[in-house]
């Protein structure tokens, strides 16, 4: 009884998520009341099921939280109130499988995983065609990407010492997930950053275009220099014949012009309704998804397919539930408090220097990852704490720090997903891919800051 009870979580999760929205064009309060205690009942069913890292983490912002609430002296009547600030994101990240399933069915992955088919003489060429391969499957396929990559590359390097293997595979994926990321439009770092600052994405954009481009490049040359002296076998074709170039080409042209039309989407969607950028992305999705469904001649197959990975993905969202709920709930706490003060300080005390600031924004993000605290809970309070220099600083400039910041890290981030994910799938310490990727996640924040400067 119980197992069913989480197997329908889904319906659960998704009715607040769309009550919620819908009251977002609606505006009754005593909704806004009901969804408040629906959050409450939505962190009890999913604290069981969430990772002991997440409990742990969800506990503490719980408890600060209630600490600074009851100083503050508020009513407990509001507390269901200060619960659903976080909602669009955990809106956001419901529907986003079904954009994945999109690609999926329509088998764009498929074929451009045949880069890394191809025959390589040494492994310096395989590291710059898989990192290439994993960024360009990243932005559109997000962690999924992470687990198809890996499996190509076990594979293609199955005759490989397995301590070189190890060392390849958590250099080129991981590092392609953090790269790939910084400029998606389904990147959540991305969107709450963009809303935070109220900088338009397409500022941003060839910035953090350029930040990635110039990072991949490095680290591709440097491998490939790294690697280049070592023989490999041919690569695995048990998956069938490659695929040539000019339709690797031709998929690859075919996802970057479904990325157009989708950020087009966004964009006049925000512009039209007044709609920020997290919940403009939040309702394209799904309709931009059907409709690329059904111009690819793939509906039914994408309906049946990407119900069961919607389902699937958010059954299983207790951690995310844990640390947004807890989170929305601190951050908003803390906002009623004199505490925020002193947490901003040490920003305040170089307000004059902003590129103190920025180094203390990556090192911030360096040192929460390092101790498993998730991006998301780190920017939400370097948020509250740099807000007010987004009056002396160009806040374009901070924001570009806040997105690189959080996705650099995510590449060392011992308890992160990607790390994690890595670990697991190649069957090494999680701390030895974080000493891996330490150099890199150094060079491509110190990068986004240089970059950043130019903005300040």
């Amino acid at each position: 009884m119980k197992n069913k009870f989480y197997d329908r979580l889904y319906v659960f999760y998704s009715g607040v998520l769309f009550v919620y929205i819908l009251n977002l064009f609606l505006g009754f309060d005593w909704l806004a009341y009901i969804i408040g205690l629906s959050a409450v009942a939505m962190i009890a069913v999913s604290f069981p099921k969430a990772s002991n890292l997440f409990k742990i983490l969800g506990s503490a912002f719980i408890v600060s939280g209630l600490a600074m609430f009851f100083s503050a002296g508020l009513d407990v009547s509001r507390i269901p109130l200060f619960l659903t600030s976080n909602m669009p994101l955990l809106a956001f990240l419901t529907l986003l499988p079904w954009i994945n399933s999109v690609v999926h069915v329509g088998k764009y992955d498929q074929q451009i995983k045949g880069m890394m088919k191809e025959n390589a003489d040494n492994l310096g060429s395989l590291y710059y065609r898989s990192l290439g391969t994993t960024y360009i499957l990243m932005t559109f396929l997000n962690l999924s990407a992470v687990n198809l990559s890996q499996d190509v590359l076990m594979k293609s390097m199955k005759n490989v010492n397995k301590a070189l293997r190890d060392n390849f595979i958590s250099k080129t994926t991981v590092r392609a997930f953090s790269l790939a990321l910084i400029w998606s439009p389904m990147e959540i770092m991305v969107a709450i950053t963009v809303d935070a600052t109220g900088i338009s994405y397409l500022v941003y954009l060839p910035w953090l275009l350029a930040i990635s481009l110039i990072t991949l490049t490095i680290d591709a040359l440097i491998g490939r220099q790294r690697f280049k002296n070592i023989p490999i076998e041919p690569a695995d074709t048990s998956n069938g014949p490659p695929v040539s170039a000019g339709k690797i080409l031709v998929q690859i042209f075919k996802l970057f012009i479904a990325l157009i039309l989708f950020l087009i989407s966004v964009l006049t969607v925000s512009h039209l309704f007044g709609l920020n950028f997290i919940l403009a992305v939040t309702l394209v999705i799904l309709p931009f998804s059907s409709l690329w469904a059904i111009f690819i001649k793939r509906w039914h197959m994408f309906k049946v397919y990407g119900f069961e990975v919607w389902k699937a993905r958010t059954n299983h969202m207790q951690n995310f539930i844990i640390l947004f709920i807890s989170l929305a709930f601190f951050t908003n706490s803390l906002n009623e408090t004199a505490a925020l003060g002193y947490v901003q300080r040490p920003f305040m005390l170089f307000n004059d220097q902003p590129a103190v600031i920025l180094i203390l924004i990556f090192l911030t993000y360096l040192l929460m990852a390092m101790i498993g605290v998730h991006p998301i809970g780190t920017i939400a309070i370097l948020l509250e704490v740099l807000t007010p220099l987004f009056d002396v600083f160009n806040p374009a400039g901070i924001g570009l720090v806040l997105i690189v910041g959080a996705l650099a890290t995510a590449s060392s981030g011992t308890y992160g997903v990607t790390v994690t994910m890595t670990s697991m799938n190649t069957g090494q310490n999680p701390y030895r891919i974080t000493l891996r990727n330490l150099p890199f996640t150094l060079l491509f924040g110190t990068i986004g800051i240089l970059v950043a400067m130019l903005l300040i």
